[in-house]
């Protein structure tokens, strides 16, 4: 399926590509092998987040606390994914 990109580097997306991968607003963007791959990404609205926090019975200072962390430790000292 063809699309068309514009002077102003705009790319109109088929419908039918969009309707198969669902309603996404933004798409993270990388160049693969000499291809543009568009990924949706679901972006969390911030009372969705503060939900998950919630059961997950974190607190603000719990996250500022891990993020005091991850920027005080060393790459090499943080456990891999």
């Amino acid at each position: 399926m063809l699309a068309k990109i514009t002077s102003k580097n705009q790319l109109t997306l088929p419908k039918s590509i969009t309707a198969a991968v669902g309603p996404a607003e933004y798409f993270d963007v990388e160049a693969r092998n000499g291809q543009i791959v568009l990924t949706p990404v679901r972006i969390q609205r911030g009372d969705a987040v503060r939900a998950k926090l919630a059961e997950l019975d974190l607190s603000e200072q719990d996250i500022a606390d891990a993020v005091d962390w991850a920027r005080s430790t060393p790459l090499s000292d943080k456990p891999a994914k």
